[in-house]
């Protein structure tokens, strides 16, 4: 196998087992538009950061934790739905960022790996951003997991239980935030809530507690990543795309198999 492909494969399945257990309360809480909004404000950040010449994932952060408590403050005022502001602020986000890139008139990047991924070009460093952001993640993770899945059950009663409510989902969105940031290369801005939703939609006709969920939800991303990769080499597919693809196929395939 090249070195290229084997880059791309390491850090594919770096991404899969963080995504597949984040991904199972992105299912449960109905979070898919949040994880969307996020994304797409990864943009701004990538813009950002080569606007203010700073490393690009620290920006992608920060740009991604600054619209999760701008979002936090506009839901509290209870005047939109939550579903309107985040509307608002994906496609503010988003356009903004595609401004001040057009600004940047000397600059050239690659806009289209950004937004649909550029696996096969991960490099080391990528890696050990995948895997280090990913351990931190997934640290942080387990650390609110029984809080966060008794806010999933019932918020209100979890608060009463003394659950510090208003942390703990600051924290899990942090996390998102986090995990959009090293997992942008492998499938890009536009698909990577996908990585978060389609292995754990398809762990969840399968798993019979939160703990096999989330395992099985990390197996089934790390199997998407294999075939997407696998069919990108054989057939000159764009690698990010053919993981979705592969991970769309994979979650068909499980309601197929239910259904029989």
């Amino acid at each position: 196998m090249d070195d290229f492909m084997l880059r791309a494969l390491v850090a594919g399945l770096g991404v899969a087992l963080v995504t597949g257990p984040l991904g199972v309360f992105v299912v449960w809480r109905r979070m898919a538009y949040f994880g969307d909004t996020l994304a797409h404000s990864a943009l701004l950040g990538v813009a950002l950061g080569f606007l203010l010449e700073v490393n690009i994932n620290l920006a992608i952060i920060l740009v991604c934790v600054t619209l999760a408590l701008l979002l936090v403050g506009l839901q509290n005022q209870r005047r939109l739905a939550s579903d309107t502001i985040l509307g608002i602020l994906s496609h503010s986000a988003l356009s903004l960022g595609l401004i001040v890139l057009a600004f940047m008139e000397t600059l050239r990047i690659d806009l289209m790996g950004y937004l649909f991924g550029d696996i096969l070009a991960v490099t080391v460093m990528d890696i050990y951003w995948i895997f280090g952001g990913g351990l931190v993640a997934l640290l942080l993770l387990l650390g609110i997991w029984r809080p966060l899945l008794s806010m999933t059950v019932h918020e209100e009663l979890a608060q009463v239980e003394g659950v510090p409510v208003v942390p703990v989902r600051l924290a899990f969105m942090l996390l998102i935030a986090l995990v959009i940031a090293v997992a942008m290369k492998v499938v890009g801005i536009l698909l990577i809530t996908s990585l978060l939703i389609i292995p754990a939609a398809t762990a969840r006709r399968f798993a019979q507690t939160p703990e096999q969920m989330a395992l099985l939800a990390a197996a089934v991303g790390c199997l998407a990543v294999s075939g997407g990769l696998f069919g990108s080499l054989q057939w000159d597919l764009p690698a990010g795309p053919a993981v979705v693809v592969a991970a769309a196929l994979l979650f068909f395939t499980a309601v197929c198999w239910r259904r029989v």
